[in-house]
C-alpha cells in the first residue's frame, strides 16, 4: 500500500470521516486540501447504479464544460480536400491522412483528442488496437466522427469532455483545475452531473446516482451528499 506524504496526512485531517458534504461545501474542502506546488485538477468520480456488463446500461456521452478543462488540447483531424482546409482554418493542430496513421502505427501520439470525417473512417478504423484502449478513437456518439470538422475542434478546444462508465460502474472525469475557484468548478461540475443524469438508461432500476467523490490530483476524496446535488440540477 502506498504511503502518503506530510501534507495528504494533514489536508485528511480536515476531512470528517464517513461524512458526506453538500457539494457547496465539498468543492470549497477540495480547494483547501490541495496543496501541490503544481495547478491540480479537480476530478469526480461517479458510482452509478447500473450493470455495465448489459449494453442497455452502458452510460457513454460528452459535455461541453462551461469554463473548459484548464488544459491545452491538441486535435489531430483525419480529413482530405475542403474539410482539411476547414480544419486548418478552425485551428486543429494536425490535420492529413495516411501520413498520420502511419505515425501513429509507428508509435507517435503526440495528440489529445481525435477527429474524423465519415469518409476517412475505413482508413481510420486500422487504429482501433492503438486508439481504442487510450479513449481516442472517434466516434459518431461522441461527435468526433462527422463532416462538421470546425465545430468538433472548437468544442475540444473549448472544454469538451467525453465519458464512459467502467466495469465498475463508476464514471470518473475532470471539471478543471483548483486555479478556477468555487464557482467555476461548481459550474461544471453542473453541467456535467445534469448530462449524467439525462442519460440515465431507461433499463437501470433502484437508485441511480449511488455516490459521487471529489478530489484534487494530489488531494483527498471527499464525499458528496447526493441530495444536495438533486437540489443542484432540478
Amino acid at each position: 500500500m502506498a504511503k502518503h506524504g506530510k501534507r495528504y496526512i494533514e489536508a485528511k485531517k480536515k476531512i470528517e470521516k464517513g461524512k458526506a458534504y453538500p457539494i457547496e461545501e465539498a468543492i470549497k474542502l477540495v480547494l483547501d486540501t490541495a496543496t501541490a506546488k503544481f495547478d491540480e485538477t479537480v476530478e469526480v468520480a461517479v458510482n452509478l447504479g447500473v450493470d455495465p456488463r448489459h449494453a442497455d446500461q452502458m452510460v457513454r456521452g460528452s459535455v461541453v464544460l462551461p469554463h473548459g478543462t484548464g488544459k491545452q488540447v491538441k486535435v489531430l483531424v483525419f480529413a482530405q480536400g475542403e474539410k482539411e482546409k476547414e480544419a486548418q482554418a478552425a485551428g486543429a493542430d494536425y490535420v492529413g491522412g495516411e501520413e498520420f496513421i502511419k505515425k501513429i502505427e509507428e508509435g507517435w501520439l503526440e495528440f489529445d483528442k481525435v477527429v474524423a470525417t465519415p469518409d476517412m473512417m475505413s482508413k481510420v478504423a486500422k487504429l482501433g488496437r492503438i486508439l481504442g484502449p487510450r479513449g481516442l478513437m472517434p466516434s459518431a456518439k461522441t461527435g468526433t466522427v462527422t463532416f462538421d470538422v470546425a465545430k468538433a475542434i472548437k468544442e475540444l478546444k473549448g472544454g469538451k469532455i467525453d465519458f464512459k462508465v467502467d466495469k465498475g460502474g463508476v464514471i470518473h472525469a475532470p471539471i478543471g483545475k483548483v486555479s478556477f475557484g468555487a464557482e467555476k468548478l461548481l459550474d461544471n461540475f453542473k453541467a456535467l452531473m445534469e448530462t449524467i443524469i439525462r442519460l440515465k438508461p431507461a433499463s437501470a432500476k433502484g437508485t441511480y446516482i449511488k455516490g459521487i467523490t471529489l478530489s484534487s490530483t494530489m488531494g483527498p476524496g471527499i464525499k458528496v451528499d447526493t441530495a444536495s446535488v438533486r437540489d443542484l440540477v432540478s
